[in-house]
Order: structure tokens, then sequence, then C-alpha cells
């Protein structure tokens, strides 16, 4: 009945419009105010991109349409034609969410997890992601698979880690893939299975995942499940790398440095370990210091070698400590 009235407001907007007005300002003009649902999907039917499907969106979304809401907290989180309000992302998330949207209900669990519009709160992040994820949501799955691994909000448990990444596996993520290969490399929450490990990465790397990407080149570089391969590691540490994952950065720098299967380069082995070095990876910024010490690809600085070898050691990296004190003790 809804839709007939609608198909008739539309009928009368076509025949009302006087010359110079065209039929989408019309119509508009006679659904604007409507709380019926039908109006706005009409008007999104004939006017996909129209000049006022955003505020059909938007009505929608306040009329309780799930799929505009979360989509509305899609554009809020992101700043997508309104201005960037991560609480206001939330609110729409939520409402969204009681309805049972599983997109909104995964989006609802990484805000409370990564405290973005609401205060962290990982147990909450567990019931939202559990919710979306028992409704067959892969990157719901991924994400508590995630918090079992790490044992954030639940328990940690690598079993159940591993059950909810295969199901998202399976489903082509590859988030879950690259996670579920490295269990089986690790013997984390299933037995140790190298060339099991291999096929799940493979199947990230085909997606052009970077983690996948470096974690099958050191299975290459190492024969794990496959034939030891340095030229093909290489090649995917300079995939991962080429999209900005540290420890690939780092693992190539250190090939161009002791010259392995390129020839030695140690300014381009400085600009990896730099790139890697700045965020945050504590391996690069000892081997970076130990660049700036030495004079290897960069012109020779205690100063500099003993700020990288500081900032590594307040990670904790043992050698970074040791080389400082060699310095203070020149």
């Amino acid at each position: 009945m809804r839709k007939m009235l609608t198909a008739a407001a539309l009928t009368t907007a076509l025949a009302v419009c006087a010359p110079g007005q065209d039929t989408e300002t019309v119509f508009w003009q006679s659904v604007a105010d409507s709380a019926n649902r039908a109006d706005f999907e009409t008007y999104l039917e004939q006017w996909p991109e129209g000049v006022f499907a955003p505020l059909a969106r938007t009505r929608l979304a306040e009329l309780g349409d799930a799929d505009e809401q979360y989509i509305l907290g899609l554009a809020y989180e992101v700043g997508n034609g309104v201005e960037e309000d991560a609480g206001e992302a939330v609110r729409w998330y939520r409402l969204a969410a009681e309805q049972g949207h599983a997109p909104a209900q995964n989006s609802l669990g990484v805000a409370y997890a990564t405290s973005r519009g609401v205060i962290r709160d990982h147990g909450e992040a567990v019931r939202w992601y559990r919710l979306a994820a028992e409704q067959g949501h892969a990157p719901a799955q991924f994400n508590l698979g995630v918090m079992y691994e790490d044992g954030d909000g639940v328990e940690e448990d690598a079993e159940e880690a591993a059950r909810w990444y295969r199901l998202a596996a399976v489903q082509g993520n590859a988030d879950a893939q690259a996670h579920l290969g490295s269990m089986y490399m690790t013997d984390r929450g299933v037995a140790r299975d190298e060339e099991e490990a291999v096929r799940w990465y493979r199947l990230a790397v085909e997606q052009g995942h970077a983690r996948a990407q470096y974690s099958l080149g050191v299975a290459y570089a190492a024969g794990y499940g496959v034939e030891e391969d340095a030229e093909e590691a290489l090649r995917l540490f300079r995939l991962a790398a080429e999209q900005g994952y540290a420890d690939a950065q780092n693992s190539l720098g250190v090939a161009y440095a002791t010259g392995r299967v390129v020839a030695r380069d140690y300014g381009e082995a400085v600009r990896l370990f730099r790139l890697a070095a700045e965020q945050g990876h504590a391996l690069a910024q000892f081997n970076i210091g130990s660049a700036y010490e030495d004079g290897d690809g960069v012109e020779e600085d205690a100063e500099k070698a003993a700020r990288w070898y500081r900032l590594a050691a307040e990670q904790g990296f043992e050698f970074a400590q040791f080389a400082l004190d060699r310095l203070r003790g020149r």
C-alpha cells in the first residue's frame, strides 16, 4: 500500500511539473517531511545520485533503516560528506547494531577495542564481535580470533583463536588467512604444519596482504614448507616493504646491507632501515644505529647512533643496550 501511495506521488510529481521545474525537485518537495520510509526508498531508486540523495539516506537512517544507519556511521567515522565525528559514528553504529546489523556490530566492536568514540572496553568489543561473528560476518570472526589470541576481553585461548580465524579464512578474509598461517607455522592452537601454513599464506598473498607476503618470504628464506629460495623470499619481502610493512622493510634492508641475493648497497639498506625504524621497529632502530656508528651508507655519527640505539633499548632490545654501553665507554 505504501509503495502504491509513493508511486502515486511520483506520478503526481510528473504531472504537476511546471515549466523549468525538474521532476526530482518536485518529488522531493512532496516527500521531504514524510515519515514513510518508502517515500525515500522510491526517491533513491529513481535518483540514486540525486541532489537530495544524502538527505534521503539520512531520513531513512532517522526512520530506522539499519543499512543507512550503518552507512551514516561510516560517513561520520571518516568524514565523508559530513564533519568527522567518532562519537556520532558510534551512535549510528549502535542504532544499526541493536537491530542485528552484523557490519555495524563489528564496527561498534572496533570502536570499543580502539577507544574511538567510546571509552575502551575489550569485554564490550568481544560482545559485539561475537554477535556479528555468529552471523558469519568474516571481519568480526577475524577480530574475535585476535581477541582470543591476545587475551583481550576474554581468557587467552589459541585454539579458539584458530577456530575463528578458520571460519573467516574459508570465506576469503586475507587477515584471517595470514593469521591462521602463522598459527600453523608456530604450533599455536593447531599442530605445526609448515605446508598448511604456506597454503594459507599463499591465499592471502594472492590478495596482496602485506603480512602474508612477509611471512611467505620468511618461509622461502628458511625453507619452511617450501623449497628454500632466497630470490623468491626477496621478491616477497619487497612486495610487503612497498606496502609499508616494517618487518619486510628491515629484512630487505638486511639483504642490501649483506649483499645477499642483491648487490650490496648500504645507502638503500639505510633507507629501508629508516622506514621501519620510524614505525618503531626495534631491530631496524638497532640496525640504523649500527650504520651510523660504522659509517655504512651514512656519515659516521656517534650521537645519531646513540639516539637510535636508545630507542631500540627502550623497547627492551638488549643488543641495543650493549651497543649504547659500548659507545659510552669510548
